[in-house]
């Protein structure tokens, strides 16, 4: 009745946690992998899990694939690095029994410097479960989910343990940051300069300010002035790729 789809590449620290979350709620475990050199495919084998691979071709990519694999009438989405709670597992499998809806969204809860996080990035809702062929993702870095109707926010919520370190963390604020400017870059946003400017600091007082993100202490600071980094370093890098694109037709 239900297939969980797990994309990984690289994930042996995070993988078995995952799969343990939902193993009795899963008919199935479907884990989609892009070329792992670490023991996340054997762990996910002992485990239970139907591995295939599919070379990286963009997170939409990978899900829709994935999704295509699975067997069961239900589909949810799970990363690596994620975690469903026993109150989340309970309303699924409550939901599952007599579904209301075709599509539902959970809300993800991440863990960060010690500790959950009860403000900044919470609550973040993502749409997860599905009647399979109900439901395609689109986009390159933050996937976007297509569906037509109206979709029903589930109880209990999806731990997220995003970061290893901090410099985990702005290593991948870098890469996302350059992956989110090509994918602009290709719908035909130009910089401006007041973007470079404006958007950091409106991010920041956002989370900080208007989400409460300051009630999360010094680690709610963190996560604001991380987000203001990334949305600057994404018009940063849309200015790179103009710059050169100029000198091109220069030359």
């Amino acid at each position: 009745m239900l297939s969980v789809l797990i994309c990984t590449k690289n994930e042996e620290r995070n993988i078995e946690r995952a799969i343990k979350s939902v193993q009795g709620l899963a008919q199935e475990i479907i884990v989609v992998d892009s070329g792992s050199m670490d023991r996340t495919v054997e762990i996910a084998k002992n485990l239970g899990a139907k591995v295939f691979f599919k070379e990286w071709e963009g997170y939409a990519n990978q899900l829709n694939y994935g999704i295509s694999l699975c067997s069961s009438e239900w589909v949810l989405i799970l990363d690596a690095d994620e975690e469903v709670s026993k109150e989340l597992r309970e309303s699924i499998k409550r939901e599952l029994e007599k579904p209301r809806y075709e599509v539902y969204q959970v809300c993800r809860r991440t863990y960060y410097l010690g500790d959950f996080l009860k403000h900044a990035w919470y609550p973040e809702w993502r749409t997860r479960l599905f009647k399979k062929g109900k439901l395609r993702f689109e986009g390159a870095l933050h996937e976007r989910a297509v569906f037509e109707g109206k979709s029903r926010k589930l109880k209990g919520d999806l731990y997220h343990y995003s970061f290893k370190s901090l410099e985990d963390q702005y290593l991948k604020t870098i890469r996302y940051a350059k992956i989110m400017a090509m994918e602009m870059r290709e719908k035909g946003k130009r910089f401006k300069g007041y973007n470079l400017v404006f958007n950091p600091i409106w991010h920041f007082i956002k989370v900080y300010l208007l989400n409460l993100g300051f009630l999360d202490g010094v680690r709610g600071f963190l996560v604001a002035m991380s987000g203001a980094i990334y949305v600057f370093l994404k018009y940063k890098f849309l200015y790179e790729m103009e710059l050169r694109e100029k000198k091109k037709r220069l030359w």
